[in-house]
């Protein structure tokens, strides 16, 4: 398939492979952690080209080692505003990057998650609201900063089923590529030096289908989930997650 380069910034390279728009993330010596700048330049360029009739789908993943190790916790947001509004007091930063990933479920067109390496907290947040989910078998999922917080995004019971989900609350181990197929929540998983033809091969097929029945066959799929709860249940546990983060929870040490 023929890759053309379309736009780039320094958060983001954002090339075309067909009618399959490629974004990806730009901070491999960060293993592509998500600062401020990085997260709203995702978004700006899965708006642009939800916008752009040439794209027909669209592909988020990773430059380097990994598709993102989360949220940047090593001060990258220094100084930085946030990428776009969201209204203050209570609650304010899960909602903020809650209905940011969740926004991508929004668009018309089918966006895909092409995850290697580690994609860990904030990254399991932004590949959960894309549409489709592809992995190398040896990527790693998982949250690992339960083990001092809650989740921003609480999407684990909806995807991993109740037993795994809880297991990964209470321990933030992660899972494979190949476990994550097995429990729901990615759609396959491929030996990692083939992920790049694969996911193009599966946005080649969905680009055959005319957009304006792919976007309603997308929200046929998202409505029954908003129906049954996924989008409201996150935004109901957020308070408790924003006053975890302000206190800041220490972890005991048994002697």
């Amino acid at each position: 398939m023929n890759v053309t380069q379309a736009s780039q910034s320094d958060e983001v390279l954002i090339r075309r492979a067909g009618r399959a728009g490629r974004i990806t993330m730009n901070r491999p010596e960060k293993r592509n952690a998500l600062n401020h700048p990085l997260r709203g330049a995702i978004l700006e360029a899965l708006y642009a080209g939800d916008k752009d009739d040439d794209v027909h789908v669209q592909i988020v993943r990773g430059a380097g080692p990994s598709f993102s190790a989360g949220y940047d916790l090593g001060g990258g947001n220094e100084g930085l505003d946030m990428p776009y509004y969201t209204p203050g007091g209570e609650g304010a930063w899960p909602r903020h990057v809650t209905e940011g990933w969740m926004s991508i479920w929004d668009l018309a067109k089918p966006v895909i998650a092409q995850v290697h390496g580690y994609c860990l907290a904030g990254a399991s947040e932004l590949a959960t609201g894309c549409d489709l989910v592809y992995m190398a078998e040896d990527a790693e999922m998982g949250y690992p900063a339960v083990r001092f917080g809650v989740p921003d995004m609480h999407f684990h019971p909806w995807f991993l089923g109740m037993r795994k989900a809880m297991e990964m609350m209470l321990t933030g181990d992660s899972i494979s590529g190949l476990e994550a197929v097995e429990l729901g929540w990615a759609n396959a998983a491929f030996p990692a030096d083939e992920l790049d033809e694969r996911v193009l091969e599966v946005a080649h097929r969905i680009s055959l289908v005319p957009t304006e029945l792919l976007q309603l066959n997308k929200r046929v799929v998202h409505r029954q989930m908003d129906a049954m709860g996924l989008r409201t249940m996150p935004r109901n546990s957020m308070p408790g997650t924003e006053r975890l983060s302000v206190k800041r929870v220490r972890p005991v040490i048994r002697r």
